[in-house]
């Protein structure tokens, strides 16, 4: 499963494990023992002041090729687990 099709099977918003102080920056979709599919982001940004969660935005934006305004984090800003919405890619 790619990143895109991830995104529109959770209907564009959808969980995201956050990993600050990671050795480089990453975004990898994991397949658990359960067969879900779950999407870990590694950011080497330390989690301060909003700059892990700016570091996310900002990945994600690069590998979707959007502008970091269409991200938006829904839940989770000062957690490791948080809830994430893409608008520009809603049908």
């Amino acid at each position: 499963m790619e990143l895109k099709e991830f995104i529109e099977a959770h209907n564009y918003t959808f969980p995201v494990k956050v990993s600050p102080k990671a050795s480089s920056n990453r975004i990898k979709l994991e397949k658990k023992s359960d067969n879900t599919v779950i999407l870990k982001i590694f950011v080497t940004t330390v989690p301060e002041d909003g700059k892990a969660n700016e570091a996310v935005i900002k990945l994600l934006a690069k590998e979707l090729k959007i502008a970091k305004s269409s991200i938006k984090i829904l839940h989770g800003i000062t957690d490791k687990n948080k809830v994430v919405e893409i608008e520009c890619l809603k049908p």
